[in-house]
């Protein structure tokens, strides 16, 4: 009982950080990974089905709300799925261990530009 109010609380919290638009899913990977024990290509394909219900419930309010700037959707829209592409063949090629180490990079250069950030 004790892990499966662990994975909702996990759950919540990338959901809450996901209607934010600010990556809730990173903090899914982060559980995944850590705490429940599961593989890094795993984690992720589960962040990718987590994704969708999350993206589409937060859009609305987004859209009805001015946040979106439309006239850069479809370019970032196209560019984002040609990146998309190529990073899952790479992300799936990969061995586990070195995608986890480029994972754990990425997340410790967002921290330290975040923290060092000027406004």
């Amino acid at each position: 009982m004790g892990a499966w109010i662990t994975a909702f609380l996990a759950g919540a919290a990338a959901g809450v950080l996901s209607g934010f638009g600010i990556g809730g899913g990173t903090l899914l990977l982060l559980y995944m990974n850590t705490f429940a024990g599961l593989d890094q290509h795993l984690a992720q394909g589960i962040n990718l089905l987590y994704f969708l219900p999350t993206a589409a419930t937060a859009l609305p309010s987004h859209l009805k709300n001015g946040f979106v700037e439309k006239k850069v959707v479809l370019p970032a829209v196209l560019a984002g799925l040609a990146g998309t592409c190529l990073a899952a063949w790479a992300a799936t090629s990969l061995d586990v261990e070195l995608l986890r180490r480029f994972f754990g990079v990425y997340l410790i250069y967002i921290g330290v530009r975040e923290l060092f950030r000027r406004s």
